[in-house]
């Protein structure tokens, strides 16, 4: 008996170690999700958030943690129950966050915690000034009449809104008259004053709405200005542009100056060189194209002459950092051949400058995606890949060697047997190349078959590269018996700007062709059952498999399209970003 109930055990024990071995659903959920916070001053350590959803009370808890920059064991900085973020650094070495919609300040190993008394209930994206004797935050404030009690105060019970023009809402954010703005306030004895409203009467916000963040607005360095991020427009005026201009404000004169004037696409993500003497951000040409080329402008504050010093890359950027102690050099992230690298570029300064010069530092099949910070030679990035959710990473700029520095999810991924990833180059019905990623479900074996999912990209211009979702997911799509087919069509960046632009005004023709063009050619292979294939998307994505679900021609048994655009009339009458559906579709559907 004895030793049939061990069998029995055994075989149990046997049978959850299988289960175990490949990603699911709840697994997935159990990742802890790394995020790069910032390095302290004096390039010793590297603050970062982890975060972990449970799905039982629906909340997050999220604590930030550090390690040094050269290796060994994190410490928690921050513990228990809770989400803490906007973790940044102040006066003395000290750093502030927020939790629970307060902000405190305390010592870098996370003791001594305080709340930072005298700020609005409401204060967001708090900063404060490198002298610390200031900080700025952003905070809501009445400055249209939109609810029926505003224009008829009398009638307490009204609920309605009234609007008599675009913009009412944008995405899941209702215009309700309050505007985000940008307040400035003296601190002492751990007490912020009342603070001034730098954008007061002005119906526009920073950060911009819905997506922008504490990036639209930073320090001078010698502490006497704010640079922000707004987008002077208002009502149908801001549902048709995307242009976004970069303000600075002058505390002393109460003066603010629009200093990317005349630049009519997205300009955001302000940043100084260490020095102060320049400023970059990043800027789009276009007005009304969102996806436009992402290029790095830089502007001499002493004489405000600007340059872009990616006009002649053939690509588009993600994000930028001033390398440390220099005015000349920034480093910054883009997508290349379905993957995201870390990029450089030089541009002297002197008499007679010469063109910016750009190098790849970087190189594999990885996403790079935040620059977290610089210590000496050492950038601290975060990356990821198809198999592994985001960790950071320390990336040597001088020969692009990469480094492993946290191991938050080791443990579960140990447990795994991985689903193998290639890459593959198919012959366009255009006569180009295109990137396809090809994933293989753990444990493949090339004498089965095995059913295949055609999956369809958003955005239309976002990539399709190493990054690791937790939503569409396809580790865990490839993990439950299925063949992923991934292709970089039309429309996505990494593969030159001609590439990337050339979706615009063709959602239906050579985009579908090329997806027709993947699935095909991965369905020569024998492991391929092509009697059971799926297309599957969400938003443009979704699109597409409504596309496909009429063109297939019998390649297709099943179709799961996820918010996307089914009928471009009533997409054109509800959609709240009309600069959007102008120019993808070429204008009105009319």
């Amino acid at each position: 008996m004895k030793k049939i109930i061990l069998l029995v055990c055994l075989f149990a024990s046997t049978n959850a170690l299988l289960a175990q071995n490949k990603m699911t659903p709840e697994l997935l959920w159990k990742l802890g999700r790394v995020s790069g916070e910032l390095v302290s001053d004096d390039g010793k350590f590297v603050y970062y958030t982890i975060a972990y959803p449970n799905v039982d009370s629906n909340k997050t808890t999220r604590n930030f943690w550090k390690i040094s920059v050269g290796g060994g064991n994190p410490v928690a900085v921050t513990a228990g129950p809770g989400s803490r973020t906007g973790l940044r650094k102040a006066p003395n070495g000290q750093l502030i966050y927020n939790s629970k919609g307060t902000w405190f300040l305390m010592n870098a190993d996370g003791s001594a915690a305080k709340t930072i008394n005298g700020l609005p209930e409401d204060a967001d994206n708090v900063q404060f000034s490198p002298d610390g004797t200031k900080l700025i935050y952003t905070h809501e404030v009445k400055v249209a009449k939109v609810a029926g009690t505003d224009f008829y105060p009398n009638l307490k019970k009204s609920n309605v809104l009234v609007y008599t023009s675009l913009n009412d809402r944008h995405w899941d954010t209702w215009e309700d008259g309050n505007y985000s703005h940008v307040f400035v306030a003296t601190f002492a004895n751990g007490k912020a004053e009342k603070g001034f409203d730098i954008m007061a009467g002005q119906a526009f916000d920073c950060p911009q709405k819905p997506n922008g963040g504490a990036e639209d607005l930073i320090w001078s360095p010698d502490s006497k200005s704010i640079i922000y991020v707004t987008k002077q427009a208002t009502g149908t005026a801001y549902a048709v542009s995307t242009n976004t201009d970069i303000f600075q404000y002058h505390i002393a004169s109460n003066q603010t100056e629009n200093l990317s004037a005349g630049m009519n696409g997205y300009d955001v993500n302000p940043a100084f060189s260490s020095d102060g003497t320049t400023l970059a951000w990043l800027s789009m040409g276009r007005e009304g194209f969102e996806a436009d080329k992402n290029d790095i402008v830089i502007m001499n504050m002493a004489n405000h002459a600007k340059m872009n010093v990616t006009a002649q890359w053939d690509g588009t950027c993600s994000s930028f950092r001033w390398a440390n102690d220099s005015h000349s050099m920034i480093y910054y992230t883009a997508y290349t051949k379905g993957t995201e690298q870390l990029f450089a570029v030089n541009f002297p300064t002197d008499a007679a400058p010469k063109a910016p010069e750009i190098r790849q530092i970087s190189n594999g099949d990885f996403d790079i995606n935040d620059l977290v910070g610089q210590s000496g030679n050492k950038m601290i990035v975060t990356r990821t890949d198809m198999n592994h959710a985001a960790e950071l990473y320390v990336v040597d700029v001088t020969n692009g060697l990469i480094a492993a520095l946290t191991r938050t999810n080791d443990a579960i991924y140990a447990n795994l047997t991985l689903p193998k990833v290639e890459k593959m180059w198919v012959n366009t019905t255009d006569g180009k190349k295109m990137l396809v990623y090809v994933i293989l479900p753990p444990g493949f074996d090339a004498t089965k078959k095995y059913p295949t999912l055609l999956y369809c990209q958003g955005g239309p211009q976002s990539a399709l590269s190493q990054f690791y979702s937790f939503r569409w997911n396809f580790q865990l799509m490839a993990s439950e018996g299925y063949i992923v087919v991934a292709p970089n069509r039309r429309g996505m960046p990494g593969h030159g700007v001609q590439w990337n632009e050339a979706i615009s005004k063709d959602w239906g023709g050579q985009p579908i062709r090329d997806y027709l063009t993947a699935i095909d050619t991965v369905s020569t292979r024998p492991y391929v059952d092509k009697n059971r294939r799926a297309a599957v998307g969400a938003s443009y994505g979704g699109y597409s498999v409504y596309m496909l679900a009429g063109v297939h021609e019998n390649r297709f048994r099943s179709f799961i399209a996820h918010d996307g655009v089914f009928d471009t009339r009533s997409w054109y009458g509800t959609t709240e970003e009309i600069w959007f559906s102008k120019w993808d579709m070429g204008g009105p559907y009319w």
